[in-house]
């Protein structure tokens, strides 16, 4: 049981002395580069640089002891940290301690929420944010990240939005404000971090360019020209606190407290799943939302602001050798140590260097390749990842990916409503039975025998469509079958709805002679059926094992052996 809520029980009781290396390696690259890139965060978020140290000490370490994953990285993410001001900045906070209380809460919040899910094993929800709606909220997301990013590397005063239209008119009319030291400062850091990340991943480009920063602003001056600095930043690891949580302020956190839950989760999963596929070891969704979920609640005690998996650090374990979780353990030591000790280092670390930071992180979430593909193989979902991008955009974060997970949800609708249906006809020589439109000359053809195929379960949704589709199918063939097959393998349930049709259907169907038999039903399906009259109705000699059997027995009355029937008519009892 222990090992099930503490999987690093597993890994350290099973941990050779080879891993060390990778392990070490990948902890001390880790924690150097959350340094800048946690602070950087932090900035999008709206919160002192500080709240990104603090968010990258207790849920790293959290998670080292309650996660499945051995590669992932939990701390602050772009992405989440652009959720928090997009979600805080809507509720007019005044006054930066009250907002940083209100990042702390729905921290502790969402973290509630990942651990009910958790202990719900509801690990399944995230599968119903799709990958078009995700890809087309991310890289509107990064544009907007990205750009708002733009009042520090420029130096101008441009007053920060989440829609692109109001963004791109503040961008334009402060562009006569742009500072030029330190456009040219965040420039050339922009360009070092990727010319260092081309030459070779394991370089820590982003400590590089920090360090030679704070070397330049210290000696030249800078600060003292205008460049904006980080200043002082408070020495020390964070005191046990217990969040203001109070019925108002969980009232006013709840959508964006439902919305990062689920995005952060789902964000940790995409990545954890990669990387258990490629090492091949086994994770555990609902486990992983525990893990996620107590993070955030113990890291809310510590100061900590929503945090989850991050891709990008993620990788950057991999590429380093990372075999366990010791690899979380160590990364928090180095950020613990720099709370204690190297704080002051961090003094004349210039803005624009952060936001360099942060546009070269989000430059790798806009994803043009994706939609491309889409639009030559699923118009639809194109269409869905392009409005929930347009939405992101120009409506708003959140508003963007709900809208984009309701659309998606439609277009599911839409599909079980009407899905596909197809006359079979039998290869010649053969015992399978295939859509007539592929296989027009090669099918037999006997006019009182039709076999039909219904691609999806039959419920309230589509009932009306099968009873149409199938009345319409008997009305094109040149002469009334005797005997109507429905071929019931792909059909996983029937709702109550859809058996009220069937047996409306039947009666019609046998009223004008037409004789109904049904092939390939799977157990669930069958066991519907038979405790419900349609089973009365057809007739139990008219259920077959295989769609040839009943063919053979519309085409030459050719009756079923005692196997076939056992097995055609076998149902599980439920009491």
């Amino acid at each position: 049981m222990l090992r099930h809520i503490f999987p690093f029980l597993s890994w350290v009781s099973s941990y050779k002395k080879e891993y060390i290396g990778g392990d070490l390696t990948a902890g001390i690259t880790l924690g150097i580069m959350l340094i800048p890139q946690s602070m950087a965060y932090a900035m999008i978020a709206g919160l002192p640089p500080v709240y990104g140290l603090y968010a990258a000490l207790m849920p790293q370490l959290v998670y080292a002891f309650m996660g499945t994953s051995r590669h992932l990285s939990v701390g602050p993410v772009a992405m989440d940290s652009l959720l928090v001001a997009a979600g805080l900045g809507a509720l007019n906070i005044a006054g930066i301690s009250d907002y940083i209380a209100m990042a702390i809460v729905l921290a502790f919040f969402m973290g509630t929420l990942q651990l009910a899910l958790g202990v719900l094993k509801m690990g399944f929800l995230v599968n119903f944010l799709s990958t078009p709606v995700i890809s087309g909220f991310t890289s509107a997301a990064a544009l907007i990240i990205g750009l708002n990013q733009l009042r520090n590397l420029l130096g101008a005063n441009i007053e920060q939005a989440s829609k692109l239209h109001i963004l791109t008119e503040n961008i334009l009319s402060g562009l006569d404000q742009i500072h030029l030291y330190t456009f040219l400062l965040g420039s050339i850091a922009f360009l070092m971090i990727l010319v260092l990340q081309k030459i070779n991943k394991k370089i820590p480009g982003t400590l590089i360019v920090v360090v030679l920063s704070i070397i330049t602003v210290y000696f030249f001056k800078l600060d003292a020209r205008g460049v904006a600095i980080v200043a002082a930043i408070p020495k020390g690891l964070p005191a046990f606190e217990i969040p203001q949580i109070t019925i108002t302020n969980l009232q006013k956190l709840f959508p964006i407290a439902i919305t990062l839950a689920l995005v952060a989760f789902m964000e940790a999963m995409s990545v954890v799943k990669a990387m258990a596929n490629k090492h091949q070891y086994e994770i555990s969704p609902n486990q992983e939302l525990l893990a996620l979920g107590t993070s955030n609640i113990i890291g809310a005690f510590f100061a900590s602001y929503p945090a989850t998996g991050s891709f990008t650090r993620t990788a950057l374990n991999d590429l380093n050798g990372t075999k366990t979780g010791l690899t979380g353990l160590i990364s928090t030591l180095v950020i613990g140590s720099t709370l204690l000790f190297f704080t002051p280092l961090f003094y004349y670390l210039p803005d624009t260097v952060l936001a360099a930071v942060i546009l070269v992180a989000v430059g790798g979430l806009v994803d043009i390749r994706y939609p491309k593909r889409l639009y030559s193989t699923k118009k639809d979902e194109f269409y869905l990842l392009l409005i929930t991008f347009l939405l992101t955009l120009f409506v708003g974060i959140i508003q963007g990916i709900l809208f984009g997970s309701l659309l998606a949800l439609l277009l599911l609708v839409h599909r079980t409503a009407k899905p596909h249906i197809a006359e079979l006809g039998k290869i010649k020589g053969t015992s399978y039975f295939k859509n007539k439109q592929r296989f027009i000359d090669e099918v037999e053809q006997h006019t009182h025998v039709l076999v039909i195929r219904f691609d999806d379960q039959l419920y309230f949704g589509n009932k009306d469509y099968f009873k149409s589709e199938v009345q319409s199918i008997i009305a094109e063939q040149h002469q009334q079958p005797k005997f109507l097959i429905l071929k019931a393998e792909p059909i996983s349930y029937i709702d109550s709805s859809a058996l009220m049709m069937l047996e409306q259907l039947i009666e019609s169907l046998q009223q004008k002679g037409i004789q109904v038999l049904i092939s390939e039903l799977i157990g669930p399906t069958r066991d519907i059926i038979m405790k419900s009259t349609v089973f009365n109705l057809i007739g139990k000699a008219h259920f077959f094992v295989e769609t040839a059997d009943a063919y053979a027995f519309a085409t030459a009355q050719k009756e079923k052996n005692a196997l076939q029937e056992k097995i055609a008519l076998q149902a599980q009892d439920k009491a």
